[in-house]
């Protein structure tokens, strides 16, 4: 399985605020996460974690997660697997401190769930 770690524009704005060794650590946790997920996927999805998201996504699962970098910070990615082409891309989105998590958690994932989200609400203005 190969692995692919993209990120954002965003994520690399936050990355270049951090401290030189907590860059070293962020960068540290997310590549042995990736090397561990061919072959310990299960492992991996341990040291993640799902936020609740605010708006329902209709059935859909959300890839986005929370992975423990320190105390204080984490990074907010998303795992998506794809086995057509047996690959699992990694999309970083945001590297934030513990009290900006759920904010930030919340502002990603309407980024990306715009659409889902907007059907929801035309379907609750027609009821």
């Amino acid at each position: 399985m190969d692995v692919l770690i993209e990120s954002t524009k965003r994520f690399e704005k936050d990355i270049a605020k951090l401290s030189e060794p907590e860059k070293a650590v962020t960068i540290k946790k997310i590549n042995f996460c990736a090397s561990l997920f061919p072959t310990q996927k299960a492992n991996v999805y341990r040291k993640l974690r799902r936020l609740p998201l605010s708006s329902n996504l209709n059935g859909y699962e959300s890839s986005l997660y929370t992975l423990r970098i320190s105390r204080t910070l984490r990074v907010i990615w998303a795992v998506d697997e794809d086995p057509i082409f047996a690959q699992v891309i990694f999309t970083l989105f945001r590297v934030v401190t513990q009290d900006e998590l759920e904010r930030a958690y919340q502002g990603v994932a309407e980024s990306l769930y715009q659409d889902i989200l907007h059907q929801n609400l035309e379907s609750a203005q027609i009821s």
